[in-house]
């Protein structure tokens, strides 16, 4: 695994209080969360076990999001941004993957100042969180 591809902080919190804590913090930086899936509760529907809860949430600040788009609209396969809450051995864990190391993928972007401040604000968030 890219170590810099994944960003993860540890909270004594549970994971609905940890949810509603990064979706205040997102608002606060002008995010908000589009869609959210927990992989337990998907995989049980589908007879599968699964023993920890993995909620994905795919979070966006609509103006970053249209001004990546519109330098490059390739950058659009890994939007919105995707960030993470789970539990694991009675911990909970709220984390994401790098917007500076995914834009970074793509060639003749010149989006590394946006991704850098899109960056700063999700850890922000995670802190704050915490």
């Amino acid at each position: 695994m890219n170590v810099g591809l994944v960003y993860e902080k540890s909270t004594n919190k549970s994971l609905t209080e940890a949810i509603s804590s990064l979706e205040s913090n997102l608002k606060e930086s002008g995010f908000g969360i589009l869609w959210q899936l927990n992989f337990k509760d998907k995989l049980q529907e589908k007879g599968l076990e699964f023993k920890n809860d993995f909620v994905v949430l795919e979070v966006c600040n609509p103006k970053q999001a249209k001004e990546v788009l519109e330098e490059n609209i390739h950058i659009g396969y890994v939007l919105p941004c995707k960030m993470v809450v789970r539990r694991e051995d009675d911990k909970t864990y709220i984390g994401m993957t790098s917007p500076e190391v995914l834009i970074g993928l793509f060639e003749g972007s010149d989006l590394t100042e946006v991704a850098k401040k899109v960056e700063e604000s999700l850890k922000n968030s995670i802190e704050a969180s915490l």
